[in-house]
């Protein structure tokens, strides 16, 4: 990952209605969610989602699939583990015992 995109990554999620589509998305995992249910469950107007929702894919931190007339969302697994990466990088100058706690926060139990 390079510094363009950890910027447009976190430009997207600097919106408050993005950075809770991403974390709904990052919840409902393998599953995603289909645009409406996002809008619904955020209680977002389907237009103004469906412009979030494409900002946050131009950012490389969600994806999508088309099912019919639907489309269903997913967060990027790839584009967040990049962007996790690129802020620990440099991570405790050579120390790694020093990030083992912000890993183990963030793993999954």
């Amino acid at each position: 990952m390079d510094k363009a995109f950890a910027l447009d990554a976190f430009s997207a999620l600097s919106q408050p209605t993005r950075l809770d589509a991403f974390r709904l998305l990052v919840k409902a995992g393998d599953e995603g969610m289909l645009a409406g249910q996002v809008s619904d469950t955020l209680d977002v107007r389907q237009n103004t989602m469906s412009a979030n929702l494409s900002i946050l894919a131009t950012s490389g931190l969600i994806r999508n699939e088309r099912e019919g007339r639907s489309i269903r969302y997913f967060a990027d697994m790839d584009g967040m583990r990049g962007l996790l990466a690129f802020l620990m990088e440099d991570c405790c100058g050579g120390r790694p015992e020093l990030c083992q706690p912000v890993i183990e926060e963030i793993a999954c139990a």
